[in-house]
């Protein structure tokens, strides 16, 4: 059934003219050594408020945001880059898109107009792999999930819900044109994507994607907290450019016979936050705040500053922490936001490289170079000033994890397949296809424990729509080859007796990742513990929306290449 749906997709694509053009691979590539690093001033993303004030009271807010083709710098001395970006205009329109800035409480909705009429991709994309494929020649077809968001399923983004310029071309679960995002869960960071059935990692390469605060004033004011000019969002990604300045995708796939296109992990060398490689910021010798978000398609950050500045961390993905905790490095997975405040008056220098350490592809990849294992560099002010803001003792506790409350156990098992010549042909979750009804079916209102099961060598960061989770524990598999053939055969944690082999080593659960999360690094070889709520955790009342509805929802491991082919498994939620 999905190889037949594969041909037919890839025998239209080819009518369509999707391959009519091999420039991609006659290209040349940047030699990035060649670029002065910290020459861009970091951009502030522009920002849209979320909710609008009538007499003093915030009210719901409803507006326009278009995805627009248009040329955007990423570097002083680049050509300009041919990208899709998100904006109230295509004048406007910045990589990344707006900073939507939204009340607790207050809903906002957002109408996202699909504005590229183009019939060709600016990248190459691969049509044997499930794929959202128009039955016209009218546009790219996009469609925009808010990640972290408690939502109802009818504005997730599902992955078939996707839609061309002018709505003229729509996938199988599309229903509505106006998202409506309800904002009644906790304060947070959370950012906005494409979701696109096949081409999230290319669109998201193009340039959607985008950061979303939920703000409550009255619990996090009291906080202390750095603001304003003093707390930023920095979002975080990695590029390859070709010398006329146009992004750089490998146009050839490592299984070309059976996939033209398809790479198991994009990596590009220049480092990209919030639009420019390797940019600088100047700061004063006090606390700011940093919102980091990893919009990477699959490459880990190891964040750390060169001059060993601290980071203490108050929040982790879309919560708070109970408590601040430091550190001296941060591991940050695709998809994971890591919010943190930098004291620059503890500096003994008068400029911070931040750094990233973390092998390509993750744990066991090359060694970062001299390009990649920058990221950007701070200019410290030399006057002292004084700084009112402060990091409380305590920060926000939230619903206590319990796990007598737990109403189901699961066991999700990642496969990875390679054809004869050793090279990834596409990864399940569960051994099973997106297209396969769905296994996962929490009761709202619940909590379930997942055994997450990492048969693969690469780690995994898997993301629940919907579901906020707390990681318990870590455990290694022992004679994971035999356990392996096993669940290659029987695909049954419990028929395959996982329990005799989770009984390796244990890997603490680092402590500024010991709140609730809806992305997690599951680590090659070993089965991960978590305890996953598909409720709200800051109060005990009901969603505010139907969580049954269609299309449902999602998880997913967000390593965007393997996400589209196709570790992506539906998640239904029941009364």
């Amino acid at each position: 059934m999905v190889s037949m749906l594969r041909i037919l997709v890839f025998s239209a694509l080819l009518v369509f003219g999707v391959f009519t053009s091999s420039s991609w691979a006659e290209e040349k590539l940047v030699n990035l050594t060649r670029l002065q690093m910290f020459v861009d001033e970091l951009p502030d993303m522009p920002r849209i408020q979320g909710f609008q004030v009538v007499n003093g009271v915030p009210k719901p807010r409803s507006f326009k945001i278009g995805m627009y083709q248009k040329k955007w710098k990423f570097h002083r001395d680049l050509p300009e880059s041919t990208v899709y970006a998100y904006g109230t205009s295509k004048h406007t329109a910045t990589v990344p898109g707006p900073t939507i800035e939204a009340l607790n409480g207050i809903s906002t909705s957002i109408r996202w107009q699909n504005n590229i009429h183009s019939t060709k991709h600016i990248l190459p994309w691969d049509p044997t792999i499930p794929t959202a494929a128009p039955s016209t020649k009218n546009g790219i077809p996009t469609v925009v999930h808010l990640h972290g968001a408690i939502g109802e399923p009818e504005s997730d983004g599902n992955a078939n819900s996707w839609f061309t310029a002018g709505f003229r071309v729509r996938g199988s679960t599309w229903s509505k044109k106006t998202y409506r995002y309800y904002n009644q869960q906790q304060p947070g960071n959370l950012w906005y994507h494409d979701h696109t059935m096949g081409l999230t990692r290319v669109n998201l390469l193009a340039g959607l994607v985008g950061a979303y605060i939920i703000r409550h004033p009255n619990i996090e004011a009291p906080l202390g907290l750095p603001y304003g000019e003093f707390d930023r969002t920095l979002m975080v990604f990695d590029r390859a450019f070709s010398t006329d300045g146009s992004i750089y995708m490998n146009p050839t796939g490592n299984n070309p016979s059976i996939h033209p296109q398809w790479q198991p992990e994009y990596f590009g060398d220049a480092i990209i936050v919030n639009g420019k490689a390797w940019p600088k910021l100047t700061v004063r010798r006090r606390k700011y705040r940093f919102r980091i978000i990893n919009a990477s398609n699959a490459r880990f950050f190891k964040f750390f500053f060169a001059n060993g500045l601290r980071f203490i961390h108050v929040g982790a993905d879309s919560a708070y922490l109970t408590k601040p905790v430091t550190s001296r490095e941060i591991l940050v997975g695709p998809s994971e936001i890591t919010d943190v405040v930098v004291d620059f008056s503890e500096s003994k220098t008068n400029n911070a490289i931040l750094a990233n350490g973390a092998a390509y592809p993750y744990p066991s990849g090359d060694p970062v170079n001299e390009a990649n294992s920058k990221v950007m560099k701070f200019t410290i002010l030399p006057h002292s000033e004084v700084d009112t803001s402060r990091v409380p003792a305590k920060l926000i506790h939230y619903h206590v994890p319990d796990l007598s409350t737990a109403s189901q156990t699961r066991y999700i098992a990642m496969y990875e397949y390679t054809s004869n010549i050793g090279e990834p042909t596409h990864l399940y979750l569960n051994a099973k296809p997106y297209e396969a009804p769905a296994t996962e079916t929490p009761k709202a209102g619940t909590s379930e424990i997942w055994y997450v099961i990492n048969l693969t060598e690469d780690n995994h960061p898997l993301h629940i729509h919907l579901g906020l989770f707390v990681v318990l524990d870590q455990t290694d598999l022992v004679n994971v080859e035999e356990f392996k053939d096993c669940m290659t055969k029987r695909n049954d944690a419990v028929k395959c007796q996982v329990s005799k082999y989770a009984r390796g080593n244990k890997t603490e659960v680092p402590a500024h990742e010991k709140g609730w999360k809806n992305v997690f690094k599951m680590r090659p070889g070993c089965v991960t513990k978590i305890l996953v709520r598909f409720a709200y955790i800051h109060t005990n009342a009901s969603y505010v929306f139907d969580p049954t509805a269609e299309p449902g929802y999602v998880y997913h491991c967000h390593i965007l290449d393997h996400e589209d082919n196709a570790m992506m498994r539906p998640l239904k939620i029941i009364r």
